[in-house]
């Protein structure tokens, strides 16, 4: 059902107030995708705190590759939170607007969580290739200022480039329509409303888009580059074994992330539909930030024995 946006201008006749789209006008449906979307939200809220709870109360697990994975975990809780809530109050109730200045923070925080988590990657597979490259100067050169740092630097770079992005479109006018055909207040669909040709808006939001997710993935790229030159060189079967185990949680991780984003915001203008575009949102803000703590938890015996310590029990 159309919104009639002619109560939600400002003085200007710009839309100072959004509304997103109804899933379906099938109740059930709704209810249905309302919950499971709650439960895999619970699933990684409870996950990733466990995880971060249990890093930070267990002194063993104070390492430069746990210090990250805790960042890791409170990454994923923001950036679950900042879209979720929303989108399963607009699946359920009738309560679907937002305004303008609202869109404006969720995009802004969304971004900041997702360009961190990019970064904040990178650090992670720069300190696989310093574990396993040069062990002996690895305590030294990644002492926990170090670390502090990279992860300053993740952040801080994830704030900055969020504040622009969301400074350049929310400079512009939205003439309407009003409704955004989308869960949350992301870029494309929010460009979509904005007044007169936006080919140039889209073009730079495209061009940090790019630089964001590629220009880590390389450094990735780079670093596990050189850890399987270093794997492949090894004399003992069993480090080479206990090598690759150490970065397959994260290789794993990687891809479902990296991936996600890849399709989402790198593939042609042309090939982008609403459809398809919700459902690689609901992957990557729910399925993925679910599937971290368990791949980490799955494929970590330091990490499970520390879960089981927080929480008190024999067995997970």
């Amino acid at each position: 059902m159309s919104i009639n946006c002619s109560l939600w201008r400002d003085n200007n006749m710009s839309v100072k107030h959004f509304a997103f789209t109804k899933f379906s006008e099938v109740t059930e449906q709704c209810f249905l995708l309302f919950s499971l979307i709650l439960l895999m939200f619970l699933a990684s809220l409870t996950g990733n705190a466990l995880i971060a709870l249990a890093i930070w109360t267990n002194p063993a697990l104070h390492t430069p590759m746990y210090f990250f994975l805790a960042n890791l975990s409170l990454l994923e809780i923001g950036y679950t939170c900042s879209v979720i809530p929303k989108m399963l109050q607009s699946l359920v109730s009738e309560a679907r607007g937002i305004s303008r200045e609202g869109c404006a923070a969720q995009m802004f925080f969304f971004a900041l969580f997702g360009i961190s988590e990019c970064y904040l990657l990178a650090a992670m597979a720069f300190d696989r290739y310093m574990a396993i490259c040069s062990p002996l100067h690895y305590a030294t050169r990644m002492s926990r200022g170090v670390c502090v740092h990279l992860a300053m630097i993740s952040w801080g770079v994830g704030c900055i480039v969020s504040l622009g992005q969301t400074n350049y479109i929310f400079s512009l006018d939205f003439c309407g329509p009003c409704e955004i055909d989308h869960f949350f207040c992301d870029l494309p669909p929010i460009l979509a409303l904005a007044c007169g040709d936006t080919s140039h808006n889209e073009a730079a939001v495209f061009v940090v888009a790019t630089l964001c997710i590629s220009s880590p993935f390389l450094l990735i790229i780079a670093s596990y580059g050189r850890i399987l030159a270093a794997v492949l060189i090894m004399s003992s079967p069993e480090g080479r074994r206990k090598a690759l185990s150490t970065c397959s949680s994260h290789l794993l991780v990687v891809t479902l992330f990296y991936g996600s984003a890849s399709v989402s915001y790198l593939r042609p203008k042309a090939s982008h539909s609403p459809g398809v575009d919700k459902l690689l949102a609901l992957f990557y803000t729910v399925v993925t930030s679910m599937l971290n703590p368990v791949i980490y938890s799955l494929r970590n015996k330091e990490v499970k024995i520390a879960l089981r310590r927080t929480l008190g029990k024999k067995k997970l």
